[in-house]
């Protein structure tokens, strides 16, 4: 298997709620496991949380997250973005509207001072997303 480099999510008791949209938004399969699951709930108030999300859609795209336990801190920011980039217009245009429901618009999906069509957005979890369509050849 050849090495992969694979953004993770952390999520304050939302990851179920936020992967099960990022599914509706990339579809593939989606799979999910408690801290119940895999024994390593130290709270039972925990017991439900997500230990460990996989989303692998049918096109490659491939990203995991989890909630954050309750003793670690969990502390959002914007430093990251998750990155969206190819030629296929009519799924990328799809996606950046299907992550733009509920969430922020920061610069439309429009032509770019260097030829691609692009667009930024912070989607209702809190998560940025760029998405590039690149021009025709």
């Amino acid at each position: 298997m050849p090495t992969r480099l694979n953004p993770y999510l952390s999520f304050k008791d939302n990851a179920r709620e936020a992967m099960e949209f990022y599914k509706s938004v990339f579809g593939g399969k989606l799979d999910m496991n408690t801290f119940k699951e895999y024994q390593a709930s130290q709270d039972p108030a925990e017991d439900d949380k997500i230990m460990h999300a996989q989303l692998e859609a049918d096109n490659g795209i491939v990203f995991m997250a989890a909630d954050t336990p309750n003793g670690m801190d969990h502390k959002p920011g914007n430093t990251m973005s998750m990155s969206l980039s190819g030629d296929n217009e009519k799924d990328l245009s799809g996606y950046y509207k299907k992550l733009s429901a509920g969430g922020t618009v920061v610069m439309p999906l429009e032509k770019a001072p260097w030829g691609d069509t692009f667009g930024m957005v912070t989607d209702k979890f809190g998560v940025a997303w760029m998405v590039n369509i690149s021009a025709a050849k």
